[in-house]
This record gives C-alpha cells, structure tokens and sequence, in this order.
C-alpha cells in the first residue's frame, strides 16, 4: 500500500504539468516583486504628487486602538489592476506571434460534389452518378 502511494506520487511530480506549474508559480512569484516595487517605488510616488502623499500612508482611525489601513489596500487594488494588465498584454502578443508562426494552411480543394439529379454526394472527378446512374457533365459542380 506505501509502495502505491509513493509510485503514485512520484509520477504525478514527475509529469510535465506539474513541474510547468513549479516553474509558473516560481516566475508569478518573482513577477509579484517587480509589480509590487513598480507600484510602491514609481506609481504611488508619483500619484502621491496629486493627492499630496503616498497611498500606503492613508489611514482612519476609528477608535484608539482601531486603524483602518485603506491605502494598503488601494495599493493591493492598484498592483492587482497592474499586473493584470502586463499578463493581458503578454498573453495577448503571445497570441499574435503564436498565430504568425502558425499559418493557417488554403483549405483543401473539394474532393466532392453534389450530383443535380438526386442529390447525393459523389466524388468529384465522377462522370456518372453511383446513385441514380445519371450521366454527370463536367458543368455541374
């Protein structure tokens, strides 16, 4: 039974999607980093020249021991809608350059064709109907 349930387990590790998903959340994780730092060294900064200060530093104190600390989360908000955005656009130019490398191939000339008599489906270079053994001209498509 132990030795089921390593085998098990080892093979589940050993498959491709598992170790893709390793190496995503390992790339999301550095990824939030450099989101986190452009949003609280660049954005907040910046915007804080209009509001007067940096997002992070806006509070309500509702009683003496309770703080309310909504410009963290306005930064949260703010990192969430940033990150969105740059994976929308990676998604989307990965897209674009996937549907460049692959060209969708000028469809296949038709192998059939409908006979005008009755109707049913014969091949195209037919000269006489297999159905109703009408004589087939090269007219008719």
């Amino acid at each position: 039974m132990k030795k089921n349930i390593l085998n098990d387990f080892k093979n589940f590790i050993s498959k491709g999607n598992v170790m893709d998903m390793a190496v995503g959340i390992i790339i999301g994780g550095a990824f939030t980093g450099i989101v986190s730092s452009l949003v609280d060294d660049i954005i907040n900064p910046i915007l804080g020249l209009f509001g007067g200060m940096n997002f992070d530093q806006l509070t309500w104190n509702i009683t003496g021991d309770v703080t309310l600390y909504y410009g963290k989360f306005i930064t949260a908000v703010i990192n969430f809608l940033i990150m969105a955005l740059i994976v929308f656009m990676i998604v989307r130019i990965m897209n674009s350059a996937m549907s460049h490398i692959h060209k969708e191939d000028p469809p296949a000339p038709a192998s059939t064709k409908i006979c005008p008599f009755c109707k049913s489906e014969i091949a195209v270079d037919a000269t006489r109907c297999p159905h109703c053994t009408s004589q087939i001209d090269d007219t008719c498509s």
